[in-house]
């Protein structure tokens, strides 16, 4: 079991796939942070309903099964654990991220917890992966991901594939969490291999 995951929620469309990493991980993780970023905090209840569980955690009103593994800090809390070397998350998952945070992330800014903390797993040497959620993409933002592509970030965009045969919107939104969780190491069914029969 992976011990502590950082999933930070940035303001960019996608707050859906946010929501399916965060219920797939509660399950499987020992410790779980929750940073949303300012522009998140509007987006989320934006695109999710209220009784969803990002818009629960939003609001500090999460009282479930797995309450006692939720760690929610405010963006501008440069006290969190998340924010030193010394108490760093095994994995760190920006999803959906913006271009300005993932411009951010890349020359090291740090003015903010999502910013600091990402700063973090990479002197670290720990695994970030950003999920950004932008179309079409512009000279600068492709930069931007070779730049962090060779420092190790893994890039996972949220681009469904049909090769699965989705039916409904949460099949696409599986497909895409899989392949966060695949990044991660962490095994999932949440859709079959490509041509199992011949794995």
């Amino acid at each position: 079991m992976v011990e502590k995951v950082l999933v930070a929620v940035t303001g960019a469309s996608g707050a859906l796939c946010a929501e399916a990493l965060v219920q797939q991980l509660l399950p499987r993780v020992q410790r779980l942070y929750v940073i949303f970023s300012d522009t998140g905090r509007s987006v989320v209840p934006y695109e999710l309903p209220s009784s969803s569980l990002l818009v629960t955690l939003l609001n500090a009103k999460y009282k479930g099964e797995f309450a006692e593994k939720i760690r929610i800090f405010p963006n501008d809390d440069i006290y969190a654990p998340v924010a030193s070397g010394s108490s760093v998350p095994d994995i760190m998952v920006v999803t959906p991220c913006s271009m300005g945070t993932l411009a951010r992330i890349r020359i090291g800014v740090s003015q903010t917890l999502i910013e600091r903390a990402a700063d973090v797993i990479l002197k670290e040497g720990k695994n970030l992966i950003l999920c950004p959620r932008e179309t079409p993409l512009s000279v600068l933002h492709l930069e931007n991901m070779l730049a962090l592509a060779k420092m190790g970030v893994k890039m996972i965009p949220l681009i469904p594939a049909f090769y699965q045969h989705p039916k409904t919107l949460q099949d696409i939104v599986d497909f895409m969490t899989g392949k966060v969780l695949e990044a991660m190491g962490i095994r999932h069914e949440l859709y079959r291999p490509w041509n199992e029969r011949r794995v």
